[in-house]
């Protein structure tokens, strides 16, 4: 019985088969939860299963950091790191301070960008049209920069602060 009559429209009992159904799941799933838990290891290997998802995701080369490639200057106790990364055409220029990240994707362009901070940690950062961003909140330890512009996904290499 398929709940649909000739016309294809659902019947009155249809509905209430479908509540029931709804009703049934959920018991099933907390039973599952109670009788049968996913195991720690199982559950680990499903997030870094995700953390593929984006695999044919470009990656942004870290082109200029300067941690390494700037020459020091004197009285500056803390300067913020500038990092470049580069894509083919996209470049994204950051500057990561102890208040947080400063930031723009070059050429300009509506994009989406994400902080990663691990497989289950992914801050959304807004993004201005000349591409500028923004973050308060400072990276804790290794990070990376997800780019969404349009059907394209570039990822930046993973660093440390």
């Amino acid at each position: 019985m398929s709940g649909y009559g000739d016309d294809e429209t659902p019947q009155a009992g249809a509905v209430g088969e479908a509540a029931a159904d709804g009703v049934l799941e959920d018991e099933l799933r907390q039973a599952a939860t109670v009788l049968d838990p996913v195991p720690d290891v199982l559950r680990q290997l499903a997030l870094e299963a995700y953390a593929l998802h984006d695999l044919d995701a470009r990656i942004a080369e870290l082109a200029f950091d300067s941690l390494v490639d700037a020459l020091p200057v004197r009285g500056v106790a803390d300067p913020p790191r500038m990092l470049t990364f580069r894509a083919g055409e996209v470049t994204v220029d950051v500057e990561v301070t102890e208040d947080g990240l400063i930031g723009q994707v070059l050429p300009p362009r509506s994009a989406r960008i994400e902080v990663l901070g691990g497989p289950q940690t992914a801050r959304p950062v807004p993004v201005d049209a000349l591409g500028r961003f923004t973050s308060d909140t400072p990276p804790a330890g290794p990070f990376a920069l997800r780019l969404r512009t349009g059907a394209e996904v570039i990822v930046t290499e993973w660093l440390r602060t």
